[in-house]
C-alpha cells in the first residue's frame, strides 16, 4: 500500500514541479539557479533529521556512490530545467519514457537487475507511444526532431537521471530512504552551486529576486521536489529501478494536461493518445 501511494505521489508531483520550473524560467531566472536554490532550500529542511543519523557508520564506497550520484543528479536537473525553458511540457514529459530503456542497461551492469520479456514488451509500448507524441509537433515525426535544443537537453537529462536513479537505488540498499533523501538534497545543492560558479551566474542578484519577488514559487518547487524524490526513493525500495522508471511515465499524461492548461500547448489529443499507449505499457510492466 505504501509503495502504491508513493507511486501516485511521484506521478503527480513530478510534472507539477516542471510547471513551476518553467514559470520561473519565463520570469528570467537561469536554469542553474532554479536548480541550486531549490536544492538549497531542501538542504535547510533536512538539517534537523540529519542530526539523528550516525554518518560514521558508512563505508568509503558508500560516499563514492553519494558523490557520483550528486554530480550526475545536478547535471541532469540542469539539463532538465534548460529543456523545460525552451520546450513544451506536453512533448518533453513523454520523451522521458526513454529513461526506462536507458536504466535497463545501467541497472543490469551496476545492480544486476534482469528484466523479464514481458517487462521489456511493456517498455517497448512506452517507447512506441512516444512516437505519436513526437508526430504531434510541427512538421510531424522526423529524426531531425532530436536536433532541437529542447529535445537534446531532455535526452541528456534523462540519460543522466537514469544513471542517477541506479546509484540512488544503490545508496538506499546500503542505508535507507531517509538517509538517501538527505544526501540527495545536500550533494545536489553542493554540485549545483559548483556548476553555477563555473557558469558565472549573478548569484547575489538572483538570490535577491528569489527572496524578494518569488519566494512562494521557490517554496512550491522545493515542496514538489521533496514529494517527488522522497516518493521516488520509497518506490525504488520496493521494485527494480527499470520497472519503477517505466511506471513513472504515467506522469506523461499529467504533463500533457498541465502543458495545455498552463501554457496553452497544442495537439493535445494526439499527445494524449501517445501517452495512453505509454500508460498501457506501464500497466504491462506492473501487472505482469
Amino acid at each position: 500500500m505504501t509503495g502504491i501511494l508513493a507511486l501516485v505521489v511521484r506521478i503527480l508531483s513530478n510534472p507539477y514541479s516542471n510547471v513551476v520550473q518553467k514559470k520561473l524560467s519565463l520570469r528570467g531566472f537561469k536554469p542553474l539557479w532554479i536548480s541550486f536554490f531549490s536544492y538549497f532550500l531542501l538542504s535547510i529542511f533536512v538539517i534537523f533529521p540529519a542530526f539523528f543519523v550516525d554518518w560514521s557508520a558508512f563505508e568509503p564506497v558508500f560516499w563514492k556512490y553519494v558523490i557520483i550520484s550528486g554530480l550526475i543528479g545536478a547535471l541532469g536537473n540542469w539539463f532538465l530545467t534548460e529543456a523545460i525553458k525552451y520546450g513544451e511540457l506536453s512533448v518533453l514529459g513523454p520523451i522521458n519514457s526513454y529513461k526506462s530503456v536507458v536504466s535497463i542497461v545501467f541497472a543490469f551492469f551496476i545492480l544486476h537487475e534482469i528484466p523479464s520479456l514481458v517487462g521489456l514488451f511493456g517498455i517497448f509500448l512506452i517507447v512506441l507511444g512516444s512516437y505519436f507524441v513526437f508526430d504531434s509537433v510541427s512538421g510531424g515525426f522526423s529524426f531531425k526532431i532530436f536536433l532541437r535544443k529542447d529535445i537534446r537537453y531532455r535526452i541528456f537529462a534523462l540519460i543522466l537521471t537514469a544513471l542517477e536513479a541506479v546509484f540512488i537505488k544503490k545508496i538506499i540498499v546500503m542505508s535507507d530512504v531517509l538517509v538517501s533523501f538527505i544526501l540527495w538534497c545536500v550533494s545536489s545543492a553542493i554540485f549545483s552551486f559548483v556548476l553555477m560558479l563555473f557558469a558565472k551566474n549573478k548569484i547575489k542578484q538572483e538570490f535577491y529576486l528569489s527572496i524578494k519577488r518569488y519566494p512562494l514559487y521557490f517554496l512550491l518547487l522545493s515542496f514538489s521536489m521533496f514529494l517527488m524524490q522522497f516518493s521516488t526513493n520509497i518506490v525504488f525500495e520496493h521494485i527494480n529501478v527499470s520497472y519503477a522508471l517505466a511506471l513513472f511515465q504515467l506522469s506523461s499524461l499529467v504533463s500533457v494536461v498541465l502543458g495545455w492548461k498552463y501554457f496553452k500547448e497544442k495537439n493535445i489529443l494526439k499527445k494524449l493518445f501517445g501517452a495512453f499507449i505509454m500508460v498501457f505499457g506501464a500497466a504491462v510492466v506492473i501487472l505482469f
